[in-house]
């Protein structure tokens, strides 16, 4: 990951949103990348683009930045129209990230982080301050990675500072682009983890690129799905994508496992409790808002036709195997 743009130290909101309206971008050769797309990200939401290559994913998200101008439309940023405000003080309000590393090599992974804050004149003792907090925060000791140098770390370390170096000036709105795609699957589950840790902490407002729907399942608050020529074809929640696909194109598009996901992104909750039996002490035990899929898969381990589910240790309900796979989803 690398990140290319700055943040506004003296922003006093820790999340902003963003709305597109009817956003454009046409070449002179009368290429389309993206034709009159809207859609509103909500404060602290994490919202992901996904779709076929070429789809204008990465487009809209340059343009959100200013690094390419929108030919038509506008971008709202914490309602300021970004289109008419100067490019690089709109820079300063955004971290941006993208998929392949681009530290300097020359630097300290302390100083790499602090690039920012740097450019913006904090002093150096705030500096380095902010740039071991956010190590710490990505979950690098700043003791032992702070005095090493890029090429010293592995490629999944280097993510990690690429997106404390992002977040150093703490930006309103980080932008992400396939961050996670340039390494290996193990490492990329084990980052998305620590990403969803690390939201939970920050709650930036984030719009992320990916071409992987597991992942955008995994990450997103919400997904856009986008069709050729930017053509925005569904925007919804993980679960009502899976569940309700809008059009033809998108039913294509999450492919017919699309059942097995959306038991990863739906939890047990109350109303698919039966009460509790006698015997119900003697069944594997769950906490309520456990994934349906967990939930089975620790079913299926223990060779048990029921989860015994507790809320804080306290006993609230049973859930069977039966209940969980006749759940009455939403008609397509």
């Amino acid at each position: 990951m690398d990140v290319t743009a700055t943040a506004d130290t003296s922003a006093e909101k820790k999340a902003a949103p963003i709305e597109l309206v009817g956003i454009r971008k046409q070449y002179p050769d009368g290429t389309v990348a993206v034709g009159d797309l809207s859609l509103k990200v909500r404060a602290g939401e994490l919202v992901v683009l996904i779709g076929p290559s070429g789809c204008g994913k990465s487009t809209v998200l340059r343009m959100i930045n200013r690094l390419i101008e929108p030919s038509a439309g506008r971008i709202l940023l914490d309602g300021e129209d970004v289109t008419q405000v100067d490019p690089v003080r709109l820079r300063r309000r955004i971290g941006y990230v993208i998929q392949n590393v681009g530290l300097f090599p020359h630097q300290t992974i302390l100083a790499n982080v602090g690039t920012v804050p740097r450019l913006l004149g904090w002093p150096k003792a705030r500096i380095r301050q902010r740039s071991e907090e956010l190590l710490d925060l990505v979950g690098l000791d700043p003791a032992k990675f702070g005095k090493r140098y890029p090429q010293e770390l592995s490629g999944g370390q280097r993510q990690r500072v690429g997106v404390a170096r992002a977040l150093a000036a703490d930006p309103v709105v980080l932008l992400m682009d396939e961050p996670f795609s340039a390494v290996d699957p193990i490492v990329r589950g084990r980052l998305q983890e620590e990403f969803l840790r690390l939201q939970a902490d920050v709650r930036k407002t984030i719009v992320l690129v990916t071409h992987d729907l597991d992942e955008a399942v995994r990450l997103g608050d919400r997904i856009a799905v986008l069709s050729q020529g930017g053509k925005l074809e569904q925007y919804d929640s993980p679960a009502n994508l899976l569940g309700r696909p809008a059009s033809p194109f998108v039913r294509e598009f999450v492919g017919a496992d699309r059942g097995i996901r959306r038991l990863a992104v739906t939890p047990v909750s109350r109303e698919m409790l039966d009460p509790l039996t006698a015997d119900s002490g003697d069944y594997p035990s769950a906490e309520l808002g456990i994934s349906l899929y967990d939930a089975l898969a620790s079913m299926l381990v223990t060779n048990s036709d029921h989860l015994r589910v507790v809320d804080g240790g306290m006993p609230v309900g049973l859930l069977t195997r039966h209940r969980l796979l006749s759940i009455d989803y939403p008609a397509e």
